[in-house]
């Protein structure tokens, strides 16, 4: 044990040794591989108090410096050895591929396609800012007063630092707060359970590359924990379940990040060509083994949905776990096998009472819930559902499962309730026209555009900017 990496605690420049510990292991063995140091409430709160340092040290250096950073963050994190704890340990970026998916369960090529997108916003953070700013010239914020479009301006930060409680699932969410440290917002940080590893490493990429370490609180700690930096940070993102984020719900000082319901609505003028749509679908539903708040989880047809489900289970319901380190593997691990347990036993129960069914069955050659190699894993599920009403519809599971169900045309909107996500494909401009009046839909995608694309200069759930900075009038005598 006294060879294992230690995962200290972050304070704002400051590596601490806690006398908590909590140890992270392979999920499918149970073999310890790190010890982290986890602390209290108190301890967060005493250090916020301290938060004005941390904001100096990144007002120290000017946008246009921080985007530079960026840059080269990016190239660390994906290229670099960076140190893993302060015990002297270091990581290759091999080395976090096999850690991540030792305790995660996701496979490697799943880990190197989530390294490479941070990479991307890293490396693109003009492209990302620009988009969020609508090509603000980004200068403005060094002093917060100038102009847009001739318009006198000034903007100031809407909280004192951005607090984030992460989850374990899918490490390419830590992309969503990348964008704080160019806005010179320092981060507070609780990360997943099972994965500290994509945050830690990050923050290491960051500090290598010029960012300065006061910028940084990484805070492995217990609920109480998340609430204190959830409500004492002025601005906050929390990651979770529905019953997790609930409580947010209304604060509007804490974005709330929880299932997505993202979904592929086919209209009746296309619907008679959904052939070519079979393979979009399947993207859209088991990328990222079907863990992503963007993947599909709900197809809406005005008919031929028996046929389509058929149509899904036939490509999805084969897929099986594999090696971890197969480059065609489609599936991911349970950190926590009575999380599997949980979903599986759900479903089946729903399924139970009637109008629904698991037409995946047939094409899986065994149960839902499989074990390999000591690893939990779900495979993939394709619900017929006879009505929208049917409890199975409308959810959302963290592996590739999906719901078919036939609604007419005129009655979707009404149905789908709120999507993060929404393929629409139709060309019927009616209906185009409610989907875009639609206060239902965060990010809404006409043709066939799979619901997993993403695009950065466009954020599909809640613009950075705008929540991290608020506009105020001003007026300058002379």
């Amino acid at each position: 044990m006294d060879n294992l990496p230690h995962i200290p605690v972050l304070r704002f420049g400051q590596s601490y040794e806690s006398l908590d510990h909590m140890d992270i292991a392979r999920h499918a063995t149970g073999e310890v591989l790190a010890r982290v140091s986890t602390v209290n409430a108190g301890i967060i709160r005493r250090d916020l108090k301290k938060i004005e340092t941390a904001r100096a040290a990144l007002k120290k250096l000017s946008i246009a410096r921080l985007i530079e950073i960026c840059s080269r963050t990016g190239e660390e994190f994906l290229n670099g050895t960076l140190p893993l704890g302060d015990k002297g340990h270091t990581q290759s970026p091999e080395d976090y591929i096999r850690t991540l998916s030792s305790t995660s369960g996701l496979p490697h090529v799943m880990a190197k396609r989530n390294m490479s997108k941070i990479h991307y916003a890293l490396t693109n953070m003009m492209t990302v800012l620009n988009g969020l700013t609508r090509g603000m010239d980004l200068s403005i914020l060094d002093t917060g007063i100038g102009e847009v479009n001739g318009a006198r301006c000034c903007f100031y930060p809407s909280g004192k630092a951005l607090g984030l409680v992460m989850p374990s699932n899918s490490p390419a969410v830590n992309s969503l707060w990348l964008t704080a440290i160019p806005l010179r917002y320092p981060v507070v940080l609780k990360p997943g359970r099972e994965e500290p590893w994509t945050p830690f490493r990050l923050i290491q990429a960051f500090i290598k590359a010029g960012a300065p370490a006061e910028a940084f609180g990484f805070y492995p700690t217990d609920h109480d924990g998340a609430a204190e930096i959830l409500n004492n940070c002025g601005r906050a993102l929390i990651f979770g379940d529905q019953n997790t984020t609930a409580r947010y719900a209304g604060n509007s000082g804490v974005q709330v990040h929880g299932p997505g319901f993202s979904k592929i609505l086919i209209g009746e003028d296309c619907i008679e060509n959904w052939r070519d749509y079979i393979d979009l679908m399947v993207a859209s539903v088991g990328e990222n083994g079907g863990r992503s708040c963007i993947n599909a989880s709900a197809i809406v047809v005005p008919k031929h949905g028996r046929e389509i489900a058929e149509a899904l289970a036939e490509k999805l319901g084969p897929v099986a776990p594999t090696a971890s380190d197969d480059e065609d593997a489609r599936l991911s691990g349970f950190a926590n096998a009575k999380m599997a347990e949980w979903i599986d036993g759900a479903i089946e129960d729903d399924l139970k009472g009637g109008g629904a069914e698991d037409v995946a069955v047939k094409h899986r050659g065994g149960p839902r819930k499989a074990i390999f190699e000591g690893g939990v894993y779900l495979r993939p599920t394709v619900v017929h559902c006879d009505s929208p009403a049917h409890p199975l519809y409308n959810r959302e599971f963290l592996f590739p499962y999906v719901s078919v169900v036939e609604v007419p045309q005129i009655e979707m909107l009404d149905k789908i309730g709120p999507s993060l996500v929404v393929t629409a494909i139709t060309n019927d401009e009616r209906m185009r026209g409610q989907l875009m009046e639609s206060p239902l839909i965060d990010r809404l995608n006409f043709g066939p555009v799979p619901t997993i694309k993403i695009s950065w200069d466009q954020p599909h759930e809640g613009n950075m900017f705008e929540f991290l900075y608020k506009r105020r009038s001003i007026e300058i005598a002379g």
